[in-house]
């Protein structure tokens, strides 16, 4: 993929200029937030769940256009993925979703995953888990 000023892919730019899901969700299911301590990027993510799948996800960042980026494109994603499907995103593939991140920005793409684990552990935390039905009976 080709790079663009500052080592970014053209895909990074989209998603920088343009992002997808931009903005803060009333009742969310699930938040996580994710921060760089060396730098002080911040990721908030915002998840509904219906039927254990991602029904719509948000986010909230403030950092550079790496960050910015890899919250829009971590969105598109998860929509639409069963939350044991989430968990398994892991920086790499969003780095890779992006056209890859110059070196000194893949913290950004770990803000994502570390995002998604603490949005889900909020969702499982708010949400109470079936309880399995007593042995020979049927659901």
């Amino acid at each position: 993929m080709q790079e663009q000023p500052g080592g970014y892919t053209p895909i990074v730019l989209d998603h920088f200029n343009h992002p997808r899901n931009m903005g803060e969700m009333d009742h969310p299911d699930g938040v996580g937030q994710a921060t760089n301590p060396a730098c002080g990027d911040t990721m908030r993510l915002f998840i509904r769940v219906e039927r254990n799948r991602i029904a719509e996800a948000k986010f909230l960042t403030f950092g550079c256009a790496a960050a910015i980026a890899s919250s829009s494109m971590t969105t598109e994603m998860i929509q639409g993925k069963t939350v044991e499907e989430i968990l398994m995103i892991s920086k790499e593939m969003v780095s890779e979703a992006l056209g890859g991140l110059p070196p000194t920005k893949i913290h950004c793409s770990v803000l994502a995953e570390d995002a998604i684990q603490a949005a889900v552990a909020d969702y499982r935390r708010k949400t109470p888990s079936p309880s399995p039905s007593p042995r020979g009976e049927r659901e």
